[in-house]
């Protein structure tokens, strides 16, 4: 007895070795070019549950994606930066509020897109009508047309589009789709719309493919969310909003009666083709095909209702937390007001302190939010964020269910913007690949106020002691959900 009490002795022991072995080598290799709060987490979780965490590691703890598509990345940087030299000297910039330069140097040296003038845009809030304008636009292509979405679904709502997909095939226009190999391969229909793109012959190509035994393989919640659509370089199309049915076509949304509220913006001018480089980066990605890039001269229009905007793609493919940047920057520059719409909150720390001090320099910061979350832990990860900013001084607005609001955009003091497909959260910061447009002008801004002053119609305004009295059980919910946000 004795005997097997020393082996046991031993074999605890041993295990504490290797557990602290493990910890040692997990608290090295973790923490390498990565943000501490992140680093902390990761070293926990595989402290205290060793296998579960160093597995989940192992799965998702890398976050960029493989060198290849990183060196393609910047590639065509390179490509984009030498296509137009000057090109970022057509702009309005001498309207520009003084601050304004040096967040455009910013993306100009992130993302390799300059500030562009001569365009103009058209917001689009109508799900069905939306899709409606995009089909529209697609009828009249002559050379291209340029699909790229996150989801990307054939349904009852979308039908219609890919039938002016199938048109512009017919009349010999090149029709190119690209979606997320993960967020669409789960479709009941995912096989049926594979067979309608080749029966139109439409080339396509799913991104960021998981098909480990063709040799596909990263990290998988490393997606590419972005969504645009591109005719001939005239018009473009970039936003929130996927392209499937409005209630995702999910029974417990359908059950509930939920309906996503969208944002996208229309461009004509030559931003589109900035857009346009975008897709072209991800269709080089995916297919090894690089398509050519529009280096047509730029003719800056002087009508008043023209604005200038900048394309900035962000993601796992770059060194830089591009959109990250963007936001802390803008937001500590905003000298009067700051408006911010996202459906799933969960800031990085970064983004959290800019909010929380512009509020304490005595800037009008709102905060416009779901009222209902269709992702439980996100929703609860987010609502355990709102006590600070209420203290600080913002103004959350939960818009009221049944729409969930989806939208991404904010707006900055009365003549600057922006809209894209990226959320204020960690992972649209870090993991996802996403597509914002900065804009410039007076008119653009003001339309946004009135799409921002109809959600605080739609809203109820949450207050600090209504928030503080909630059941002691959402709280301690809310509060495990936020460390989940860290794992990045």
């Amino acid at each position: 007895m004795q005997g097997l009490l020393h082996d046991a002795d031993t074999v605890a022991l041993i295990l504490l070795a290797l557990h602290i072995v493990l910890g040692s080598i997990a608290a090295v290799m973790v923490s390498a070019n990565r943000k501490p709060s992140s680093a902390i987490a990761w070293v926990l979780a595989i402290i205290f549950i060793p296998y579960l965490g160093t597995v989940a590691f192992l799965l998702v703890g890398r976050g960029k994606l493989p060198r290849a598509r990183r060196e393609k990345q910047r590639a065509v940087n390179e490509l984009m930066l030498g296509r137009t030299p000057g090109l970022s000297a057509v702009s309005h910039s001498d309207d520009w509020p003084a601050w304004l330069r040096s967040a455009v140097e910013l993306n100009l040296r992130l993302g390799a897109l300059p500030m562009v003038g001569g365009n103009r845009a058209e917001l689009l809030e109508d799900y069905r009508g939306c899709f409606d304008r995009m089909i529209a636009d697609m009828d009249t292509a002559e050379e291209y047309v340029h699909v790229e979405f996150y989801i990307l679904a054939l349904d009852p709502t979308t039908s219609p589009f890919f039938d002016a997909m199938a048109r512009a095939c017919h009349r010999g226009v090149a029709v190119r789709v690209l979606f997320d190999h993960l967020a669409a391969v789960g479709d009941p229909k995912y096989k049926d719309m594979l067979q309608a793109f080749d029966g139109m012959g439409a080339e396509w190509h799913a991104m960021l493919p998981l098909r480990p035994f063709k040799g596909q393989w990263q990290r998988p919640d490393l997606r590419n969310h972005r969504k645009l659509v591109v005719v001939d370089g005239r018009v473009g199309y970039t936003g929130s909003q996927n392209l499937i049915d409005a209630s995702y076509n999910k029974k417990r949304n359908i059950r509930r009666g939920l309906q996503w509220h969208e944002l996208m913006v229309r461009l004509e001018g030559p931003a589109v083709r900035e857009l346009n480089a975008v897709f072209v980066t991800d269709w080089y990605s995916e297919s090894q095909t690089l398509l050519p890039l529009d280096t047509s001269p730029v003719v800056l229009g002087s009508e008043p209702e023209l604005i200038d905007a900048q394309v900035l793609p962000s993601g796992p493919s770059f060194d830089n937390d591009n959109n990250l940047k963007l936001y802390t920057t803008l937001i500590y520059k905003a000298e009067h007001r700051v408006s911010i719409t996202s459906p799933y909150f969960v800031p990085d720390e970064a983004i959290q302190l800019a909010i929380v001090t512009a509020a304490s320099r005595g800037l009008s910061v709102e905060l416009f939010v779901s009222e209902v979350g269709d992702q439980a832990m996100v929703h609860h990860a987010q609502r355990s964020y709102y006590e600070v900013l209420l203290r600080a001084g913002v103004r959350i607005y939960l818009y009221r269910a049944p729409q969930v609001l989806h939208a991404k955009h904010f707006t900055i003091d009365h003549d600057v913007a922006v809209i894209g497909s990226s959320n204020m959260d960690v992972r649209s910061f870090s993991l996802n690949m996403e597509v914002s447009v900065l804009v410039h002008g007076r008119s653009i801004v003001d339309r946004m106020r009135a799409v921002e002053d109809s959600y605080r119609a739609a809203s109820t305004e949450l207050l600090l002691e209504d928030w503080l009295r909630r059941p002691v059980g959402e709280v301690a919910l809310d509060n495990l959900a936020r460390l989940t946000s860290s794992l990045q």
